[in-house]
């Protein structure tokens, strides 16, 4: 009889450790989760200030090159060198009267579920 009562000690035990085993991988894979959406939109972020930054290069080699070929349109740029998956960067160029040139660089970028647009208003002084 006695070993019958430690057998079944010993299941309660490991059913327990089981239970307690399955809690804590409940608990992780809800960290893990956060983890990966933090680290999303930092990629995210950083591809963004990127975009920009090419944009704003692009613009500044064109302006002196091409002029005022490039004024009033909008300019997609291919980014595939920059191998980002799914992103998109357009560039337009103003110049009003009396004042600096202006562009506004569009940016588009998606990663996972998130996905991130900015549209930034810039001066140039050249």
């Amino acid at each position: 009889m006695k070993k019958i009562k430690q057998n079944g000690f010993v299941l309660v035990i490991v059913i327990l450790a089981i239970a307690i085993v399955g809690l804590e991988m409940f608990v992780l894979a809800g960290g893990s989760n956060t983890m990966l959406f933090q680290a999303d939109t930092a990629y995210l972020q950083a591809v963004e200030r990127n975009l920009v930054v090419s944009g704003l290069a692009w613009t500044k080699r064109n302006i002196r090159d091409e002029g005022g070929k490039i004024l009033d349109k909008a300019v997609e740029l291919d980014i595939t060198d920059m191998d980002v998956r799914s992103a998109a960067l357009s560039v337009i160029v103003s110049a009003p009267l009396n004042e600096e040139k202006e562009v506004r660089i569009n940016t588009l970028c998606s990663r996972a579920r998130q996905t991130k647009s900015s549209k930034n208003k810039l001066r140039i002084g050249l």
